[in-house]
């Protein structure tokens, strides 16, 4: 079996999330203040370098990837890194490994384009947020009937309907609170581009998954 092929088995860690989640764990303990939102000394030497800084002012390409391992503080990456493994998991196994970690870092890549080009202007951005998004799209395609439970309120709404929702709410902040401070067209960068390579790679939910 090919790494393009579903899995067999279904597993709760399949091989990328684990590694995802343990390589943003240990670039975070290395860059950021546990308790607070400073840098460490090694991070502040490698931040500027490392997130995604607006055209023309300390943009290099391969912040196109190495901002998605970055994070603001321990609340940004417990949410990120909780969402990709709760809705991850199940898109993992469902694709297999390759196409996952591919889908993974290009709904990234790709969101943090159009994040530049209509929200990143002022300053820098970091997170995995972008890519998360993808993973959400991606859940909501594959699974649309499935319930996802809301925090607040606590009230159980199926995938399609939430991500739809959240698309609409992302774009609304986006266009309505420019200067916020959250990546909003980051995030619907990884909704556009989840999107475009579901369609190009012609996947479609498979009954036998529900």
């Amino acid at each position: 079996m090919d790494n393009f092929s579903p899995n067999t088995r279904f597993s709760v860690f399949p091989p990328v999330i684990k590694n995802l989640l343990i390589i943003n764990g240990l670039v975070f303990l290395l860059t950021k203040q546990i308790f607070g939102s400073g840098w460490t000394p090694i991070g502040a030497a490698l931040a500027p370098y490392l997130v995604l800084n607006p055209l023309g002012e300390g943009f290099m390409p391969w912040q196109l990837l190495t901002y998605m391992f970055l994070h603001a503080d321990i609340y940004h990456i417990m949410f990120n890194l909780f969402a990709l493994w709760i809705f991850g998991q199940a898109i993992e196994n469902l694709w297999g490994s390759k196409r996952f970690l591919i889908y993974y870092l290009l709904c990234g890549i790709g969101a943090a384009i159009i994040h530049m080009f209509f929200g990143g202007y002022f300053t820098y951005t970091l997170g995995a947020s972008g890519a998360v998004f993808g993973i959400l799209l991606a859940f909501g395609m594959m699974f649309p009937d499935r319930y996802i439970m809301l925090l607040i309120p606590p009230i159980p709404i199926k995938a399609k309907y939430f991500v739809t929702f959240y698309g609409l709410f992302e774009l609304f902040n986006g266009l309505s609170m420019p200067n916020s401070g959250v990546a909003h067209f980051a995030h619907l960068g990884g909704l556009i581009v989840g999107f475009v390579l579901i369609k190009y790679w012609g996947l479609k939910k498979p009954e036998y998954y529900g």
